[in-house]
Formats: structure tokens, C-alpha cells, sequence
């Protein structure tokens, strides 16, 4: 019981600093210059009269905009704050922290300019309206924290109706890390993965894309068992059209024994577990992973806290456990994905984020931990692994460049050249900031 106290004082150490350092900082990101502005005619070219001929070009060619503005390297983290990490409908006042949070971590890892964009504004169609009405000013739009069933129409219609790529991190993103850290887990445990009976805890925007992904990959919807608050979703239910809307056929492939029953049924036999549900602890007990097969593998990643302590998994008898955190060995989180996945797309201009795109980030994810030496506290690269994001940048380029959805083709190579020095650069320069003290810092 000691030992259980002093995990749970480590793992709320986080949200106290939390508590009292935004505040002091008043925010994680800042606009700065990039052009020299040391002498004032400077701005006779920057601004007025200058600038004029760049709006001539643009005016000629709207594609210029992304030559001649930042609109390249620029997206939109845009959220209504609807279903904000494990938090709900918190608004989107209270909804702006994560999403600075989400525009630093593009920046330092991706060395892509997010600008959160939190709207008062919650019907589906309207939001749509007002991102594409946005669309002029971005290369890119992040969908960010939008409940369900409306957050999969809002990123279909918005895949479909504009040229540039539009990407809910809460759906690709969790899914595409999560099949990079199941490739990795599977090998470990000896298990095969195609033939994994998987038990997927949560049917909101991110259990779906996970499923999505999963199949895609080759696994069996068969084998796949999915529960939401009611229970097991099977093919008899009659919410289905109502609660998953478009994904309702997708659904009715699961569970291929139509079993029954509330979530606690879906650990019986189960290979795989993949909690994306409601934060815990207790959520999942210890008696839920005795149930799962030999050398099971638990997915608990609710955040802000897991569905069950990664400890008590392991005492029940997992062989693999990750978590969304980063104090705890095998953080299965999407940060390692879309700071690469956008530097990727936006250094080729790219049209689109295609479901293959994720598919082909997961698969070199999974070998760079791969080639760094996997083991069970070690299935998947963590964020302090910078290496990994030019990877991912040159996967997903060269992807979409194979595809025919990039405006300015580039090789894998090419893209791995160019995202290594643009994220260097980027990295150096808040490192230097912070070590002049013009970042100031309030850990030490």
C-alpha cells in the first residue's frame, strides 16, 4: 500500500505544477518576427509599399500564398471544447490551455506554427462554415476535442471540401500511434498480429479511428469487440444509426460471437485491450485483465489518468501495459505523431491526410523503436526522441507525393533532409531562448 501511495503522489505531481505555473507564464506560445526588422526601411518592404507586390502575385495566383506568406508552415488548432481530454464539455474558454498546449508541442517537435482557434460555437454544420471560412490564412487544420457522433461528419465533410489537409488528432492521430505500439507490443508478447483478439474500451472519436486503422491493417473486425457505456456493442443493438451515424456498418462487422453484455465481459479471452474510455483509476480492475489471455497487452491511455494504474495491470498479470502519459514507461500518445505527420504534408504542400498516410507513419514509428532495441517498457520512440519526427515528416511526404495529393513533390529523402534541418532549427532556437533567459524558467 506504500508503494500504491507513492505511484499516486508521482502521477498527480503533474496537474499541481500545472496549478501554478500557467498562471505565471500566461500562456505557452508567443508570435515572433522571422525577417530582420533592425532598421526602419526595412518595413517599407514588409509592409506598405512594399508588400503591395506580393499581394499583386498572390491576386494573379492564390497558390502563391503559399510562397509569399507563412500560410506554408501555418495551421489551425480548432476546437468548440466539447469533449476536452477526459475533462467533457468544458467550453472553449476553459478549453484554450490544451490547445496552446497542442500549438507548442507542433512548434518544439514539428517546427510547424499552430495558432489556437477556440469557437462558441457547437452545431456541426456551422463549425464547418467557419473553418472553411478560415481556410485562406492556413496550410493545415487540426480538429481538436470535438464530442461525438458530430466530430466524424465535421472531419468528413471538411476532408471533402477543402485543398489542404484537415486531420481530428483525437481520431488519426490516437489511432495511428496506437497500431505503431500494437505492431511492437504483438512481436514482443510472440503473438501474431493479424489474429489478435482485441477489446476496444471507448466508441467515441478515437476508438473509432482505431478500429478504422486496426482493419485496415489487416486485422479481422471478427475478432475485435468494442463497448461503449451500454455494454458490448453487437449487431442487435437498435442505437447504433443514432450513436455512430456513418459508422454504423463498420461497427456491425465487430464482435463476431455477438457477445453480450456490459464492457466487463469484453476482457474474457482478450489478447489486447485498448482503453480509450472514461479517465480513471478503478475504471478497470485488476479482476478485468486476469480475464485477458497469457501475456496480455493492456492499452490504458484516458487521460488525464488511466483507466487502471499501469502497477495493478501489471500485478494482474499483463505482460505489456502502456498508458497516454509520459511518467510512465510507454507512452502510447499522439504527440509522436502529428508534429512530423504536418511538418510532412505542409513541406509538400499536400492536398490531404489519407487513412494509408497514418497507416504508412504507424508502420515507421514501429520500426524506428524497432531498430533502437523494443522491449517491454519500450515499444514505441518518446517524445525526447527528436529523430523520430523527421521520419515520420519523410513518411508522410513521400506518401503523399506516391499518392498524387502534393502540390510540391518530395522524396523521402528529400523531406527527411529538409524536416531535419527546419525541426533542428526550431529546437535550437527555444533552447537558446530559454538558456538567455528570455524564456524563463520556473522548474528550476
Amino acid at each position: 500500500m506504500q508503494e500504491d501511495q507513492i505511484w499516486r503522489e508521482k502521477a498527480s505531481e503533474p496537474l499541481r505544477k500545472a496549478e501554478v505555473l500557467h498562471p505565471r507564464y500566461r500562456g505557452k506560445i508567443e508570435i515572433l518576427p522571422k525577417v530582420p526588422v533592425s532598421h526602419y526601411e526595412y518595413f517599407s518592404v514588409w509592409y506598405t509599399p512594399g508588400v503591395s507586390s506580393a499581394c499583386k502575385k498572390i491576386l494573379e495566383n492564390s497558390e502563391k500564398s503559399f510562397e509569399y506568406t507563412s500560410r506554408w508552415n501555418t495551421i489551425a488548432v480548432v476546437s468548440d471544447g466539447t469533449r476536452v481530454l477526459g475533462l467533457g464539455n468544458i467550453g472553449p474558454e476553459a478549453g484554450l490551455p490544451v490547445m496552446e498546449g497542442k500549438s507548442l508541442l507542433f512548434k518544439y517537435l514539428g517546427g510547424v506554427d499552430a495558432f489556437p482557434i477556440c469557437i462558441s460555437e457547437k452545431d456541426p454544420d456551422r463549425i464547418i462554415s467557419i473553418v472553411k471560412a478560415l481556410e485562406p490564412t492556413f496550410g493545415g487544420i487540426n480538429l481538436e476535442d470535438i464530442e461525438k457522433p458530430k466530430c466524424f461528419h465535421i472531419l468528413e465533410r471538411l476532408r471533402n471540401e477543402l485543398s489542404i489537409p484537415v486531420w481530428h488528432d483525437d481520431q488519426q492521430g490516437t489511432a495511428t500511434v496506437i497500431l505503431a505500439a500494437l505492431i511492437n507490443a504483438a512481436e514482443i508478447a510472440n503473438k501474431s498480429l493479424e489474429n489478435l483478439n482485441i477489446f476496444i474500451l471507448g466508441a467515441g472519436s478515437a476508438g473509432i479511428a482505431t478500429l478504422r486503422l486496426l482493419i485496415s491493417a489487416g486485422l479481422n473486425p471478427q475478432n475485435i469487440v468494442v463497448a461503449d457505456r451500454k455494454g458490448l456493442i453487437h449487431r442487435e443493438r437498435d442505437d447504433l444509426e443514432e450513436k455512430f451515424g456513418i459508422y454504423r456498418d463498420l461497427l456491425a462487422k465487430t464482435n463476431g460471437r455477438n457477445r453480450k453484455g456490459d464492457f466487463h465481459e469484453g476482457f474474457a479471452g482478450a489478447d489486447v485491450f485498448i482503453g480509450l474510455s472514461t479517465p480513471g483509476p478503478g475504471v478497470v480492475r485488476r479482476e478485468d485483465i486476469k480475464k485477458m489471455s497469457k501475456d496480455a497487452i493492456v492499452f490504458t491511455c484516458a487521460n488525464p489518468t488511466p483507466e487502471i494504474w499501469p502497477w495493478e495491470a501489471k500485478e494482474a498479470g499483463a505482460k505489456i501495459v502502456a498508458t497516454g502519459r509520459s511518467d510512465f514507461p510507454n507512452q502510447v500518445n499522439n504527440s509522436i505523431v502529428f508534429p512530423g505527420i504536418f511538418r510532412g504534408v505542409l513541406d509538400v504542400s499536400a492536398r490531404t491526410i489519407s487513412d494509408s498516410m497514418c497507416l504508412k507513419v504507424a508502420q515507421e514509428i514501429a520500426k524506428y523503436a524497432k531498430n533502437r532495441g523494443i522491449n517491454e517498457e519500450y515499444i514505441i520512440p518518446g517524445m525526447d526522441e527528436w529523430e523520430v519526427f523527421p521520419r515520420v515528416a519523410a513518411t508522410a511526404a513521400d506518401t503523399a507525393t506516391k499518392e498524387g495529393v502534393a502540390r510540391k513533390p518530395l522524396s523521402f529523402g528529400e523531406e527527411l533532409e529538409n524536416a531535419t534541418q527546419i525541426i533542428t532549427r526550431t529546437r535550437k532556437l527555444i533552447e537558446n531562448l530559454e538558456t538567455l533567459g528570455y524564456i524563463e524558467n520556473y522548474f528550476t
